[in-house]
């Protein structure tokens, strides 16, 4: 049984889709950090948390379940698409993100992006079973990327980004109508259980 990994949200690499097959996702990556890879390795793809297959000098290979495919945005990838890449947490890494288990709780959609003097404001429909665990000023994590909420209503959510992510972040790529993963915050979860 594998051991439950954990990311920070901290984007740091970038990939790209090389080809799918099936259930057989193939990504291109950085040399630097496919050296880190061993096949049966985690890594979180969009915020997903995957077992690495096998693995070349550039790239690597996940398979997917199809309950991962049918409660994410992956089965809309295409060829070229660029998707975040993280390792999972070690003990010697910086925690500067918060704690993210590369579950996905569902998919929201892009349905406005405006520019808010150095960054930008984006808006995503969610549904209303999961808006209920998205508050103002708490965290969230889209497509992997550590964020937090500026509002929150019955069926939205805004965050604001600043230049840097969008710039080294697969953010630059959405559209008006995109699917992104999101994963609330799993103490939100925890306590609506326990309550």
């Amino acid at each position: 049984m594998k051991e439950r990994m954990m990311f920070t949200g901290i984007i740091n690499n970038l990939g790209k889709l090389e080809k799918r097959d099936g259930f057989i996702f193939v990504f291109s990556a950085s040399s630097q950090l496919c050296k880190k890879l061993t096949k049966g390795a985690s890594i979180a793809v969009n915020g997903i948390c995957l077992t690495v297959l096998r693995k070349t000098r550039n790239g690597f290979s996940v398979e997917v379940m199809p309950e991962t495919l049918s409660r994410t945005m992956l089965i809309n990838l295409k060829k070229d698409d660029i998707v975040n890449l993280e390792l999972p947490v070690t003990p010697k890494t910086f925690l500067s993100g918060h704690i993210i288990q590369g579950h996905i709780d569902g998919v929201a959609r892009v349905v406005r992006a405006v520019k808010d003097k150095n960054g930008k404001i984006i808006e995503f429909s969610v549904p209303i079973n999961l808006s209920r665990y998205i508050v103002e000023k708490g965290s969230i994590a889209i497509n992997g990327i550590s964020l937090t909420v500026i509002d929150t209503k019955k069926d939205f959510f805004t965050v604001g980004i600043v230049p840097f992510t969008w710039n080294n972040t697969m953010l630059h790529t959405l559209n008006l109508g995109d699917l992104v993963n999101i994963e609330v915050d799993i103490l939100a979860k925890y306590i609506e259980k326990l309550i």
